[in-house]
């Protein structure tokens, strides 16, 4: 079972796909990211986030938001 559970949605007009992946793939290794709609439309539509094990973070920018998310990460 996966330590972390990490999800993003594609929909984000804050985040790319491309550039943020990568990014949440080096902050937690080996963690499957679960990318979809995750009906957070009012937050999403207004910063980048990222579901992390049962905690919505959020941030102005991708690095933002990586940067809160990363204490939530279990190594």
């Amino acid at each position: 079972m996966a330590k972390n559970d990490i999800r993003i949605c594609d929909k984000c007009k804050h985040m790319k796909m491309k550039t943020m992946v990568p990014k949440l793939e080096k902050l937690a290794p080996g963690t499957e990211i679960k990318i979809g709609c995750k009906s957070y439309c009012g937050p999403c539509s207004r910063f980048a986030f990222i579901f992390i094990n049962g905690r919505y973070v959020t941030g102005a920018t991708e690095d933002e938001a990586l940067e809160k998310a990363a204490k939530y990460i279990k190594k």
